[in-house]
């Protein structure tokens, strides 16, 4: 396991020690990559690059194994070159990004991060009524929420949406994809009539920057974005003018174009949690999704004995 570190030290990994000699590292640098593969027969990744300058004297691997859905950074052709198997983790992490994309959306929604340093505050016990309206929202029923990317976690928020009595409506970014439970509707219409969109697709030709400042100005000024998706497919100089002008009410990240985040990122200067929420790539990462995902992973070295 060259990147312990990424699966978190509260996910009990012990049981790979069943499976033959278990050497560990919390995290590897790229130029520590060949020394520590040494003679392995099996690699346990993350987002390390596996490809001809990594692997080329690693004679004896024969099975990498990314604990991620993603194998951007695993050179596919070359491994296959070598006959080493290279197997990745689908599905482990849906219920966890589902949670997540609601909890972002109540947290911009409901303005609670303004609510709630009203009370730390103080300011709620010097009010002279039993509420305060000083920030207004409203109820998501009656709603339009559109979905970008109606995959497995989209449809899952799509069913969640509408069980809190949203209208849902989605827009295929490959144009393939069909829902006949959901109306499937063009980029425009979707940007038009929705009070809310979320995003759950991958990153490809088609999606990266379809965000852009002449996006954010066919929605609707009262709109919240949530990207669960990619990072880059937001163009964050243009969103961050968007939050400026007021284009849209708000936005919740959990992706950015890079990770970890740039000191020269505009959206590090916007403070208003009215408006902006950003997570480190958390989505994921609930305590049940990190050991669903490494059970996983240790299936399918079982399986490729």
């Amino acid at each position: 396991m060259l990147e312990r570190d990424n699966i978190g030290e509260d996910v009990d990994l012990s049981y790979f020690e069943n499976l033959g000699e278990l050497t560990v590292y919390g995290t590897t640098e790229y130029e520590q990559v060949k020394e520590r593969i040494g003679d392995a027969e099996v690699l346990v990744i993350n987002k390390i690059p596996m490809n001809e300058a990594t692997l080329a004297e690693a004679e004896h691997v024969r099975l990498i194994c990314v604990t991620a859905t993603g194998t951007d950074n695993v050179d596919m052709e070359y491994c296959a070159g070598r006959g080493i198997a290279v197997k990745n983790v689908r599905s482990y992490s849906t219920e966890s990004v589902v949670q997540h994309t609601f909890a972002m959306l109540f947290y911009l929604y409901e303005k609670l991060r303004f609510y709630d340093d009203y009370v730390k505050d103080g300011e709620y016990i010097k009010c002279p009524r039993f509420t305060y309206f000083g920030e207004t929202f409203h109820e998501l029923s009656g709603k339009t929420w559109g979905i970008v990317g109606l995959g497995e976690i989209g449809a899952r928020v799509a069913d969640i949406a509408k069980a809190f009595g949203c209208k849902v409506i989605y827009y295929s970014t490959s144009g393939k994809n069909s829902n006949a439970n959901y109306e499937r509707v063009d980029f425009d219409t979707l940007l038009e009539e929705s009070d809310i969109v979320s995003i759950h697709a991958p990153l490809n030709e088609q999606t990266k920057h379809l965000f852009t400042y002449d996006v954010f100005e066919k929605m609707k000024e009262s709109a919240y974005l949530l990207n669960l998706g990619r990072g880059p497919i937001v163009k964050e100089d243009d969103l961050y003018r968007a939050l400026t002008e007021n284009l849209i009410a708000g936005a919740g990240l959990d992706v950015l174009e890079k990770e970890p985040m740039s000191p020269d990122n505009p959206l590090f200067k916007l403070k208003d949690s009215r408006k902006i929420l950003i997570t480190p790539h958390i989505a994921w990462a609930t305590t049940e999704a990190r050991s669903r995902l490494m059970e996983n992973v240790y299936r399918n070295i079982e399986e490729n004995k």
